[in-house]
């Protein structure tokens, strides 16, 4: 059975927020079924563990706009739903619900813009990237944009391994 591709969205700098003009973001539509027995947080945290992702986190996303400079962040949406900005003041409003999944390449903004009161969010990062967390204003833009340029690509795919989608998408 093929793999359903994932939406694909290019953002590039605002000269504020340094984006990824090279490197799409991704979002994987219904990864992981919802229904009353799952615990879709663990099966989010397994599956991207075994796909070279790790550091990561439960919680939500935050509502300030942020991005980083040194690796690259999936989020696993376990419960509720949100829309989320991503791109930057200038970039695009998505929504994201139960059972998704959003890679973000290293630069894209994003923030949280209305999330439902159960959401849930597991979060993970490739094993070759350096966490940071910056906002606009906090990073000279232009250095910034040097920085996500050297920021190598995964190993893997975090939703489906080597052979997934982004290995393709993201070369």
């Amino acid at each position: 059975m093929d793999e359903p591709q994932p939406e694909a969205h290019f953002f590039a700098s605002d000269g504020q927020t340094p984006n990824n003009p090279v490197l799409p973001l991704l979002v994987y539509r219904h990864v992981v079924p919802i229904g009353a027995s799952a615990d879709v947080a663990l099966r989010f945290e397994t599956m991207f563990a075994a796909n070279g992702w790790g550091d990561g986190w439960r919680n939500g996303i935050y509502s300030f706009l942020h991005f980083h400079t040194s690796t690259h962040e999936v989020l696993g949406i376990a419960a509720g739903q949100a829309i989320v900005q991503f791109g930057g003041g200038k970039g695009r409003a998505l929504q994201v619900q139960a059972g998704d999944v959003v890679v973000l390449p290293a630069g894209v903004g994003h923030q949280r813009l209305q999330g439902t009161h159960d959401l849930l969010v597991v979060g993970a990062y490739p094993r070759n990237g350096r966490f940071d967390q910056k906002r606009p204003g906090e990073v000279d833009a232009e250095k910034a944009v040097r920085e996500v340029a050297r920021v190598p690509l995964p190993e893997k795919d975090p939703v489906h391994g080597v052979d997934g989608p982004l290995r393709t998408l993201w070369r």
